[in-house]
This record gives C-alpha cells, structure tokens and sequence, in this order.
C-alpha cells in the first residue's frame, strides 16, 4: 500500500515537473517572438541599440587610457552618464536633451560657485547657513517652475538638471576648496559625453524626428481618406452588395491619439540640423495645424461610423435622389485626402485635391437644393437622412480647411514649387460657405 502511494506520489512530482517545463518552454519561445517582432516592426531600435553600445564605448576610453584620466579624473563617470541619458531615438530628441543638459549644467554650475563664494564670506557659521538658503531658494523655484504645462512638456528634464547640478556644486564646495577645478571636470566630462553621443546619433544612421512627423501627418490624412471613400461604397450602395470594409479603413482611428506624439516629434524636429528636403526653415508648427485638423475630421468620422453601425441593426434607406450625391461626396472627399497626402509626402501643392473637392462641392450644393425641395411630413426616415447628409457636408468643410492647411505648409515650405495665392473673393466664399449651410438648415427645420 506504501509502495503504491509512493508511485503515485513520483508520478504526480514527475508529471508538476514537467508541466512547469512545458510552461518554461512556453514562455521561453514567447520571449523570443516578442525579440523579432520588436525588430521587425522597426529596423531601426536594433540599430539605436548598437549605436548607444558604440557611444558607450567610445566615452568608456576615458577610463581606459592614462591620458584622458588624468586630465578629467574620477569626474570621467559623468561622460558616462550623460551618453546614456542623453541617448534618444532620433536626433532631434538626442540634441534637445543634450541642450538642456548642457544649459543646466553650465548655468547651474556658475550660480553653484557663486553661492559658494558668496556663502565663504560669512565665515565659518554663516557659510552652511547661507548654503541652505540658497539651495532652497534655487531647488525650490526650479521645482516650482516644473508644474508650469508648457515648461514641465519641453524643459522638465533641464530643469532637474539644474536642481541636481547646483545642489552638488553648491555642497562640494563645502568640503572642498578646490571647486572651480571640480565644477570645471564636471562640464567637460558633460559636454565631452553630450558632444559624442550627438556625433554617433547623427553620423551612425540617423533617424530624423523631422522624417517620422512628416511620414506621420501624410500615414494619418490617408488614413482618413480610406475610410471616407470605403463608407461612401459601404453605406450608399455603391459596390452592389459587396463590402470593403475591414481593418485598414478603421486605421483612421489611430489619430484620436496621436496629438502628443505629434506634438513631440514637432519638438523635437525643430532642433534638428536641415537635412534632406527639410531646410533651416521649414515650418514645423504647420504640423501641429494640420494634426489639430485632421482630428477635428476623424471625430467627425466616428460619429459616421456609429451610424454605420447602427444601420447593421435597422437599416436605413436612402432615397435614389440622395444617394448617388452622396456617393459621391464621399468618393471625391477621400480622394482629395489621398491627393492632400501625397502632396505633404512630396512638398508639392495640392493641385488634385483642390479638384476633387470642388466635385465634391458641387454634390454637396445639389443635396442642399434638393433638401430645400423636400418636405418632412413627420417622416422619421427623412429626418435621419438630412442629419447624415449635413454631417457628410460638415466633413467635407473639415476637409477643405485640411486642403487650405497643406497649401500654406508647402508655400512656406519651399516657396518655388507653390501656386500664386488665392483672392480675396474667393476665401471670402469659402468662409460664408458654412455659414450659409446653417441657415439652409434653419430654414428647412421651419
């Protein structure tokens, strides 16, 4: 009986053993798809990852050789430190982070040593007396100056750099008199460190913020020209019974998130040198524009897709008179954002898009007609169907300011490549367009 229970025993150790290896396995193999998908998805993070080897190396050689350690002593460890702080993922980032340390150290470092000599003065009582209060005073502001949005989103990381590098000077200085040679040990190593991960973040592959933002803005306003196009042929019947729909023509739903990634690659762009089609002047803060628009359309778009939704469950019958209008403001709509797209990859003028939203005007004004021709009669169905028809029209107008955005981009852009500038009667059009829909609707509701 003893003997049984012992086999069972062995059996069910040896069976929990290998479960756990199984489980070892298992993870073991996850582990290792999640490493290639991290690098497939982006070449580039296994390239970032060498290239911060490589500059840790390279600042490692102060340690190494004699020379270099007796001229910057123990304080080499700071050129350590920096390249591996500093190190971002694109130059942009790299140079923005190294520039603020760099500012709040030199800073930092002369208000440090003339605390310190101030302090010396008071003598031996006063000295750690004064000390306190001006690191209080000094970390105290800097904190302070930490909670304000527009510094804490591009100075944070300069900001407590100044607060650690004063703090240190300030107390050195303390216990040691020779603290303009060590405040002077501690730039050098920071700037020495700074200088060679800027050089191996720009010469070694670089990725350019400038790149990512650009190829962002142009993804997202095609993104959103799919979907318009797909919910023209999806919800009005344009592919007789057939259906395109599918992931890709939700990808617009990626720019409900995006504003802080947009909002920190245009940062980071604009420390970047000129480099490619990108010059010293290239208007950075368009982006921001045309990202802040291109939003304002893919909200609109959701509201279209819950209708989309919606008429899964009971749907809605268009009538004929409408319908091909609509079909078609939607086609001309999403061609225009793939024509603006494609115009902000090339820096060119969105000649295209101009026309197709012109086409796309034209359906709209003749919905409007017919929508002043029509009478409501308490008629649910008509009601449903002037609410999409102005929603359609009110994405259109988001449209068009997307179009007018991606002309002043590539005018300011380059210049020489850019149509002469629109008259005033024209714009003044455009502007009242709105308007004017909104007393139609007014009109019709009466």
């Amino acid at each position: 009986m003893v003997k049984g229970s012992e086999e069972v025993l062995t059996s069910d150790h040896h069976g929990c053993f290998k479960g756990k290896a199984c489980n070892v396995e298992e993870k073991v193999v996850e582990l290792v798809n999640n490493t290639k998908k991290v690098g497939k998805d982006d070449p580039r993070r296994i390239v970032h990852s060498l290239k911060l080897g490589l500059a840790a190396t390279m600042v490692s050689s102060f340690y190494y050789f004699e020379p270099l350690y007796d001229s910057f002593g123990a304080s080499s460890i700071w050129a350590i430190i920096t390249v591996i702080v500093v190190f971002e993922f694109s130059v942009g980032a790299t140079l923005g982070k190294g520039l603020n340390r760099t500012t709040a150290t030199l800073v930092a470092g002369g208000l440090g040593f003339v605390a310190h000599y101030i302090a010396s003065i008071s003598g031996k009582i006063g000295h750690p007396i004064l000390l306190g209060i001006f690191i209080s005073i000094m970390s105290g502001t800097a904190t302070y100056l930490r909670f304000f949005p527009k510094l804490k989103a591009k100075y944070d990381y300069g900001l407590l750099i100044f607060i650690l590098t004063f703090d240190m000077v300030a107390v050195s200085g303390y216990r040691d008199d020779e603290i303009l040679k060590l405040a002077w040990h501690r730039i050098a190593n920071i700037l020495m460190g700074g200088f060679i991960a800027v050089v191996v973040c720009i010469f070694v592959r670089p990725v350019w913020a400038g790149a990512d933002l650009h190829q962002l803005v142009s993804t997202n306003i095609r993104n959103l020209g799919i979907f318009f196009e797909g919910f023209g042929y999806e919800y009005f019947g344009g592919l007789e019974g057939e259906s395109i729909w599918g992931e890709d023509v939700l990808s617009y739903r990626a720019l409900l998130s995006s504003k802080q990634n947009e909002e920190a690659l245009c940062f980071q762009a604009r420390w970047e040198p000129p480099h490619g089609m990108f010059r010293i002047w290239h208007p950075w803060k368009e982006y921001n524009k045309i990202g802040s628009l291109s939003r304002e359309c893919a909200y609109r778009f959701e509201i279209l897709n819950s209708l989309k939704a919606h008429t899964i469950q009971s749907p809605l019958e268009i009538q004929r008179q409408y319908q091909e209008h609509c079909l078609q403001l939607c086609i001309e709509s999403g061609k225009a954002l793939n024509s603006i797209a494609m115009a902000i990859r090339d820096i060119i003028p969105p000649a295209m898009a101009k026309s197709h939203t012109e086409k796309a005007k034209e359906k709209a004004e003749a919905l409007m007609s017919l929508l002043k021709s029509s009478h409501f009669n308490g008629d649910m169905k008509m009601v449903s169907t002037t609410t999409l028809i102005y929603l359609l029209i009110d994405c259109l107008s988001c449209v068009e300011k997307i179009v007018d955005s991606v002309h002043d981009l590539v005018s300011l852009a380059r210049p020489k490549t850019t149509h002469p500038p629109k008259q005033a009667g024209v714009m003044s059009t455009e502007q009242k367009a709105p308007h004017n829909i909104i007393i139609t609707h007014i009109q019709i509701a009466e």
